[in-house]
């Protein structure tokens, strides 16, 4: 695990690129599991349109799990509204649910996140977020399924 230094207001460590993850399926499985979008955001990276996603603004409490795996990421009660058109979060429900990397396609060096059960892609990371972390887990609606209360 690398430090990522500044990078934000807290210790950003990024995951060992060979982890062996808890859930591992061949493409055909996460195929046969996922939806064509779903496969293309969580298993290639991909990335849905801003404020097309079902949970943008989405204001129902609870929890919100990969739609890959099942594994508990982030809550409503740290959900807020960025502006951005995805949904955001200031922290996920536990920092090991969440694994990090360097990404630079494309946009310029980002901390890219993944769900550390099974290494979906979720978003990224940014240091732009409210108090008291600072950070912004800005998230694809398509990588998540909300658990209401």
């Amino acid at each position: 695990v690398e430090d990522m230094g500044n990078t934000s207001s807290e210790d950003i460590k990024t995951v060992d690129p060979n982890k062996k993850y808890e859930v591992t399926k061949t493409d055909e499985e996460w195929k046969q599991q996922l939806n064509d979008e779903q496969y293309r955001v969580c298993r290639q990276q991909g990335t849905e349109r801003a404020f097309t996603g079902a949970y943008h603004d989405c204001k129902k409490s609870g929890t919100y799990r990969c739609v890959a795996c099942d594994e508990k990421l982030f809550s409503s009660d740290n959900k807020f509204d960025s502006g951005t058109g995805w949904p955001s979060y200031w922290k996920p429900v536990s920092d090991d649910k969440i694994d990090r990397r360097v990404d630079g396609s494309g946009w310029g060096q980002r901390i890219e996140v993944m769900c550390s059960k099974c290494g979906s892609h979720l978003g990224h990371v940014f240091d732009d977020g409210p108090q008291p972390t600072g950070l912004r887990y800005c998230i694809n609606s398509v990588c998540l399924k909300l658990d209401e209360k």
